[in-house]
């Protein structure tokens, strides 16, 4: 069914509380019926909403309006849900949804990408005359208590949290034009915008640095490279000179050799001779020299 709208005539119901006392609207002629529907019993908005209505339930009453709670659930769950939070007012069970078709608010929803039939949450005041004096089709949880609060003439009786008052401000200097003040007052610069340019002059002293040192250390290296290279060519020339000097040696020595040999011969031959002359001599002188007697 469509969902009856204000100055319609409210549907007549009768339905058992969580007590399993009958209730019905006729009960409540004369008198503002706060009459609310919702899904299910101790769910986040469902219990939020619920303790809303129970915190402001002695401003509804002063208004002169009775509160109704409408739910599927059934008793037992009721009876848990109102000892839980300490509701004090009734909450009717609709397991066969069909209060909840009478008003409208019983179709399809979506959670999760799927599609299924419940209540749809709901509000309708129902006025002393028996006719709808206000309906709110689609219920947001939040700040709902006091739109019912403000139909019925009544205030709420909680405060809104307290915003903190901004603190004493500096005067400001007397007003001009943006773009004056733009090209008068240099904008302060920011610490990191400051850091920025000694870092980077920081790092281009280390490169600098770091520059000169490679180039001190490239000019040590060199004198000292070229000095291993020379004492490496000397020591593989000195190697080299050493057995030229052994090969010339070498062919120096048969040749040294061979004029020794030649020159022995000769030299024996010399000395051979001595011995025969002298004795010839002497043999001589003997026989021409008289004998000593």
């Amino acid at each position: 069914m469509p969902i009856p709208q204000t100055g319609d005539a409210a549907p007549s119901f009768e339905l058992q509380d969580q007590q399993g006392r009958t209730v019905k609207l006729s009960d409540f002629a004369g008198k503002h019926v706060v009459l609310y529907f919702y899904p299910k019993d101790d769910t986040p908005g469902c219990t939020v909403e619920a303790c809303n209505f129970r915190d402001e339930h002695s401003t509804l009453e002063a208004a002169g309006a009775v509160v109704l709670g409408v739910s599927p659930d059934d008793e037992k769950s009721h009876q848990k849900f109102t000892a839980k939070f300490d509701l004090p007012f009734p909450l009717l069970v609709d397991q066969g949804h069909q209060v909840a078709d009478a008003y409208g608010v019983w179709g399809e929803k979506q959670f999760a990408g799927r599609s299924y039939m419940g209540v749809i949450r709901a509000t309708f005041l129902i006025g002393p005359d028996g006719k709808l004096a206000r309906v709110w089709p689609k219920v947001k949880v939040e700040g709902h208590v006091d739109e019912v609060l403000s139909a019925l003439g009544a205030t709420p009786s909680r405060k809104p949290a307290a915003t903190p008052a901004p603190g004493p401000q500096a005067p400001l200097a007397p007003e001009t034009t943006r773009s004056a003040r733009s090209t008068e007052t240099p904008l302060p610069v920011k610490e990191g915008a400051k850091k920025a340019p000694a870092a980077k002059k920081g790092a281009a002293k280390k490169g600098a640095a770091k520059k000169g040192a490679a180039k001190k250390g490239a000019a040590k290296k060199a004198p000292a490279a070229k000095k291993g290279a020379a004492k490496k060519s000397a020591a593989r020339k000195a190697p080299a000179r050493k057995g030229a000097a052994k090969k010339a040696a070498a062919r120096k020595a048969p040749a040294a050799k061979k004029a020794a040999a030649k020159k022995s011969p000769a030299a024996k031959k010399g000395s051979g001779l001595r011995p025969t002359l002298v004795g010839r001599a002497r043999a001589i002188a003997q026989r021409l020299l008289p004998r000593r007697r």
